[in-house]
């Protein structure tokens, strides 16, 4: 543990990693704040609290192909802390929509806000491989995971309070405020030209759409041209499957088989215990991160989390579940932190954000598939047992895909795959 929070030595990473819990902390009271809001307002329209999150996710699936590009061209710390400024304006013109009751521009706005954060992660993640040590990478990883648990306990919770004691205007107010305290703590820094732009000085003006193309499909090619780095990426496409499911499984099998008449109250301790089980997870998993291999933590968070996940759903009694759900999301974390300690170590700082750019889209497609899938089946063609028997069942196979296909190389056999001259050298050349 002291290894863990050492990393905090580190000035340049403590001022980043204050300024992201600030800019979450601030988006999440937002959003709650406009989930009630709608909820609240227009009570007989309860798909606008639908269409708002639809405003959030949408974005992902359509600049993804470009914020990379941005994050390895342009300059990092500016791109993360522009994009700071820019949703803390339109935070504020989001409050003046709302103020004016105007539905169509306050959905235009968030599209926008959305839009604009996606610029965000890649940049940020691509500092982060240069300001820190490689024994630090799978370190940052598991403290992300840790805030994301426990913004998933007391987010919510903290939203809804702030709401009730300030309004929505209140919370927007918090919002754009916290995005303007991580632009300031994000320009504080004095980070090194090389990890700010390592692929050089860039004019913007000079880009075209053409260009752009081609730096996004040399990203495309950067991964799959390495069977390790393709498996990390498409990781996240197992965890589409899992948040998809989750999201609507386990309120539907505590409504219509577990605990029908109480199911609200029943939801909301399951958050708690997924949360909670994911924050003791991402402990465990910083631990580990020092003393086990990546591929081990991966094969290991999969397969136990979706054994525990599918006999979630033959559970007779709910307390059972909670106690399925607790061991299934206290070993997710496991496969996260590798996954984020793993990456750095693999990928050319030049291609950091490019390679980053990938996660986001694959997990939001995925997830959205998932969700089409249960929509379109459940309960007419499959049973809430059967859902969690696919959902764990493809965890489990994961697994066993990184048990007998995925490289077993250490760090210390591992070499960056570097692009020559503006091509791509043949990633998978040190495969086996």
């Amino acid at each position: 543990m002291k290894t863990t929070f050492a990393i905090f030595k580190n000035k340049q990473y403590s001022l980043l990693f204050t300024a992201s819990v600030a800019s979450q902390l601030g988006s999440i009271i937002g959003m709650t704040a406009l989930v009630f809001y709608f909820l609240s307002r227009f009570s007989h329209q309860p798909y606008l609290a639908t269409v708002n999150e639809l405003m959030f996710s949408l974005p992902a699936l359509i600049v993804f192909w470009i914020v990379g590009v941005a994050a390895d061209r342009l300059d990092r710390q500016k791109i993360a802390s522009n994009c700071d400024w820019i949703s803390a304006l339109l935070s504020l013109a989001l409050l003046g929509a709302v103020l004016w009751g105007q539905l169509n521009l306050i959905f235009s706005i968030i599209f926008l806000r959305a839009a604009v954060s996606k610029f965000f992660a890649p940049a940020e993640q691509a500092i982060l491989q240069g300001i820190l040590q490689k024994g630090d990478y799978a370190v940052a990883a598991g403290l992300n995971q840790m805030v994301s648990s426990v913004f998933m306990i007391f987010g919510n919770g903290l939203g809804a309070i702030v709401y009730w004691h300030f309004g929505v205007q209140g919370a927007i107010l918090i919002d754009a405020l916290s995005f303007v305290l991580s632009a300031l703590l994000i320009r504080i820094p004095a980070i090194r030209k090389e990890v700010r732009q390592p692929n050089g000085a860039h004019d913007w003006k000079t880009t075209t759409i053409k260009s752009i193309i081609t730096d996004f499909n040399q990203g495309f090619l950067y991964i799959i041209k390495d069977k390790l780095l393709t498996s990390l990426v498409g990781s996240f496409a197992i965890f589409g499957i899992i948040n998809g499911g989750c999201s609507v499984m386990l309120i539907f099998i505590l409504k219509y088989k577990l605990v029908p008449d109480v199911y609200e109250l029943f939801s909301v301790w399951t958050g708690i215990i997924a949360g909670a089980g994911i924050l003791i997870g991402s402990l465990i998993a910083s631990v580990c991160a020092g003393k086990c291999r990546f591929r081990s933590m991966i094969i290991t968070g999969l397969l136990a989390s979706g054994l525990f996940m599918v006999a979630a759903g033959y559970v007779p009694t709910v307390y059972l579940f909670f106690v399925m759900i607790f061991f299934s999301t206290l070993l997710i974390p496991l496969v996260n932190v590798a996954i984020g300690g793993w990456m750095p170590h693999i990928v050319d700082p030049k291609m950091m954000g490019r390679v980053e750019s990938w996660s986001t889209p694959i997990l939001m497609f995925s997830q959205s598939l998932t969700l089409g899938f249960i929509t379109f089946a459940f309960p007419r063609l499959v049973s809430i047992e059967t859902i969690f028997l696919i959902i764990g069942s493809v965890t489990v196979l994961s697994a066993v895909y990184y048990l007998f296909f995925v490289p077993s190389d250490t760090i210390e056999e591992r070499t960056v795959v570097e692009p020559i001259n503006g091509s791509l050298e043949a990633a998978g050349s040190k495969n086996r």
